[in-house]
């Protein structure tokens, strides 16, 4: 039973994902700390805090899936983002291409979760 958006895998995944992004991005060089930096970490973390804010509008459908659009769309990003990143020999191509992965893969549920769910 769902009692908590804490209790949906999609707040799950794009929780610990926003973790391991936290973790990879500190070693970019310091002249990304205003610019991709700062993007990827915001980007990883709307997806958990749209999610969690959408959870507690969810009796109301459409407010719902805007705050599951808004973590699409952050998903979204974050694969444009591991590109650049891996493009710019931040990340190694085995970690970008994995993380790139993970993030379609939580496009996918998030996705099919707006086009599921009903009030």
């Amino acid at each position: 039973m769902i009692r908590s958006f804490r209790d949906l895998e999609i707040y799950n995944v794009s929780f610990n994902l926003m973790i391991i992004i936290h973790k990879e991005v500190i070693k970019f060089p310091l002249i990304e700390k205003n610019d991709l930096i700062s993007q990827m970490r915001r980007a990883s973390k709307s997806i958990p805090v749209n999610i969690a804010e959408g959870w507690a509008k969810r009796v109301h459908e459409k407010e719902f899936k805007k705050h599951l659009g808004s973590a699409l769309g952050s998903a979204n990003e974050m694969e444009v983002h591991l590109e650049t990143a891996k493009a710019l020999n931040y990340l190694n191509k085995s970690m970008s291409d994995n993380l790139i992965i993970k993030y379609q893969r939580l496009g996918g549920k998030i996705s099919n979760l707006i086009k599921r769910w009903k009030t």
